[in-house]
């Protein structure tokens, strides 16, 4: 693997990682708005997202070890001493894929974060409700029997609501 076939994966790492960005800015939105419809299909999409950049990641890390070894490095030096030892251009592009990767990681990071408070924050809303409905594990609540009288029921395990009727 050459300078240009690193250059080129680094810029499809970069625009998978834009996409997650915006993957993970849409789950964002819809948890924030309370929308849980197609969340699984936004989550869904992160994670295919996720397996993608796997791949390139491991297609990045051989392209990289084998510039490494043109320019005499050690297999593994980052993008930052490939950088320093490759002649121009290739300095500047290098220089230019790592600070674009170290800025998306952070955008990243900091969206992780937030959609993991979003979805704590669901996650006990939901449970308060369910709470509130007596439909928590070992809770009792006022339901029917099979002859459509009134009773406290015991919910020792799971319950289930029929919304059907």
């Amino acid at each position: 693997m050459s300078m240009p076939d690193l250059a080129a994966i680094l810029w499809r790492q970069r625009e998978l990682l834009e996409k997650l960005v915006y993957r993970l800015e849409c789950e964002q939105l819809l948890l924030a708005a309370g929308r849980s419809r197609f969340l699984a299909t936004a989550t869904g999409e992160v994670e295919a997202l996720l397996e993608e950049l796997q791949v390139v990641e491991m297609q990045r890390a051989s392209a990289a070890d084998a510039v490494a070894r043109e320019l005499d490095l050690e297999p593994g030096a980052t993008l930052e001493e490939l950088a320093g030892t490759a002649q121009p251009p290739w300095t500047e592009v290098l220089l230019e894929h790592r600070q674009a990767l170290l800025t998306v990681t952070g955008e990243l990071s900091a969206l992780a974060e937030t959609n993991k408070h979003l979805m704590a924050a669901g996650l006990k809303a939901v449970e308060q409700t369910l709470a509130g409905l007596g439909l928590r594990h070992g809770t009792a609540s006022l339901g029917y029997d099979a002859h459509g009288r009134s009773e406290m029921i015991s919910a020792p395990g799971n319950a289930v609501v029929d919304r059907s009727l």
